[in-house]
């Protein structure tokens, strides 16, 4: 009989929770913050097709890497009306936060090639119409892999799940692509639970030598019932029980911007409400394709997967990024 690869982790990560003593959980609360000491904050050299034009872009990232999320600071010379960002085919999250002050968030989606990209910065006042562009260079991410034997059971679901798979699947692209045109969220991000991460953002699964998604969220080892707080303000999309997924609660920040936070064993809000901050949305469970209570937190900038500690790191407690 194969291995249950959802049980062989949850086992895994236990294992390691359990086997922290002091000296090595202060070396990792010390790690934790040179981490963040270490976020890369520059002024990246932009070109303008106006000479006259003096727009000031400040780069902030854990990395320039897949699965990491972008912040850039504009200033602009003159107050203007709009701007538009645009990054990796996709629009960014860009936003006024003064007369001549923006910023806008970026994500760099896991299936993005290194090498350079380029962002456009596009600004527009009743005088005038600007564009800026700017390179910028993402290194590789070497995504950990695992390959397990299993049982087949869980490498294929039954055939008579697929319609549902599928509708599922399409309803939750359908939201990616339909997010609040105005921000919905401000001051810091939080975590929906205490404790930190025991999974790897991106690590890439082969079972049975068939390649699965990869892990595009953060999971946290919590007891079951505990509650699950909303990350930042938004609108309740989706509240309801989704087949890999188990009981889902997915919040629109608006601009792009969106939580997913799946395996509830109860779900305390509804579809179509409006959320605050730090506001209970539900329970830490163990619905859906998993074995064990956990939480899963996913997030999407823009319709690219980003890693929820990038967003932590930026825009959380203490991030030199927060947006008032």
């Amino acid at each position: 009989m194969g291995t249950n690869p959802l049980a062989a982790e949850a086992a895994a990560d236990r294992r390691a929770h359990l086997q922290l003593n002091p000296s090595r959980y202060n070396r990792r609360v010390r790690h934790r913050y040179a981490a963040v000491a270490a976020l890369t904050f520059c002024t990246i050299p932009s070109r303008t097709l106006h000479s006259d034009d003096a727009v000031k872009i400040t780069v902030a990232a854990r990395a320039i890497q897949p699965g990491e999320l972008v912040v850039l600071s504009i200033a602009t010379p003159a107050a203007v009306e709009r701007l538009h960002v645009r990054a990796f085919a996709r629009d960014a999250a860009a936003f006024s936060v003064g007369p001549q002050s923006w910023r806008a968030l970026i994500g760099i989606d896991l299936d993005v090639a290194a090498g350079v990209h380029v962002v456009t910065v596009e600004s527009e006042s009743a005088a005038r119409s600007a564009r800026t562009t700017y390179e910028l260079r993402v290194r590789p991410h070497a995504f950990a892999t695992r390959r397990l034997s299993v049982d087949e059971a869980f490498v294929n679901p039954p055939a008579s799940t697929e319609a549902r798979i599928q509708q599922e699947a399409a309803v939750l692209q359908r939201i990616w692509k339909t997010p609040a045109a105005e921000r919905l969220w401000s001051g810091v991000f939080v975590r929906p639970v205490p404790g930190e991460a025991v999974s790897r953002f991106g690590t890439r699964s082969v079972f049975n030598g068939q390649a699965r998604n990869p892990h595009s969220g953060a999971d946290f080892m919590s007891p079951s019932g505990t509650p699950i707080h909303a990350p930042n303000g938004g609108r309740v999309r989706l509240a309801r029980e989704l087949y890999f997924s188990g009981n889902t609660v997915v919040i629109d920040h608006g601009l792009g911007v969106f939580s997913l936070l799946a395996h509830l064993s109860a779900i305390d809000v509804q579809e179509g409400a409006a959320v605050a901050a730090d506001q209970i949305v539900g329970r830490v469970g163990a619905t859906g394709r998993v074995t064990g209570p956990h939480l899963h937190w996913a997030v999407r900038v823009c319709d690219a997967r980003v890693d929820p500690l990038s967003v932590l790191a930026l825009l959380g407690p203490g991030g030199r990024s927060v947006i008032p």
